[in-house]
């Protein structure tokens, strides 16, 4: 893919539905895959303990387990050289945004298991990236992106601030970054 930086400083990307595998069908996979990642927090929060008494394990070796599967299958992926539908072309030869995500969203679990933080930082994640990337696959300027995605990410610390008591002052700090 074309990631030289232009003028802008800002990445120059090509259209991620012609780099997915699968297509336009791989593209809304892959979106759907974000947002189904918001409801990983209510599943912790709200079966978690139970699912890890019922195998009789604590939920902290769930979450490792997982992050271990991922680890170790996108590995595998990696020596076979496959690609899924949903990925992209170019992550045949390097870690795929999934094995990333993967790996971010269970070290949220075990090192910032309170909903105050897990809800937004993942939800950042699962809601953030798929508004910047379809503004830009859109055509949407720079400044739409980044102002797109600062009130959006504001929104999301915000909503959490009011439904689970992430502290307010991470609302101006974090829509930035």
């Amino acid at each position: 893919p074309n990631l030289s930086m232009g003028m802008s400083d800002q990445v120059e990307l090509t259209n991620p539905v012609e780099l997915s595998v699968g297509g336009m069908s791989g593209h809304i996979l892959r979106r759907g895959i974000h947002l189904a990642m918001s409801f990983l927090p209510l599943l912790y929060f709200e079966i978690g303990e139970d699912v890890a008494k019922t195998l009789s394990l604590s939920i902290e070796q769930i979450v490792s387990s997982v992050i271990l599967v991922a680890v170790f299958g996108e590995a595998l992926r990696l020596r076979m050289g496959w690609t899924v539908v949903g990925q992209r072309s170019y992550e045949a030869k390097q870690v795929s945004a999934l094995a990333w995500g993967a790996l971010g969203v269970g070290m949220v679990f075990l090192l910032v298991p309170e909903p105050a933080y897990v809800y937004p930082l993942i939800l950042s994640l699962s809601l953030g990236d798929p508004l910047l990337g379809e503004l830009r696959r859109k055509g949407s300027s720079t400044q739409t992106v980044i102002s797109a995605g600062v009130l959006g990410i504001a929104a999301i610390w915000a909503g959490c601030a009011y439904l689970v008591g992430t502290p307010w002052l991470f609302v101006p700090l974090m829509a930035p970054i």
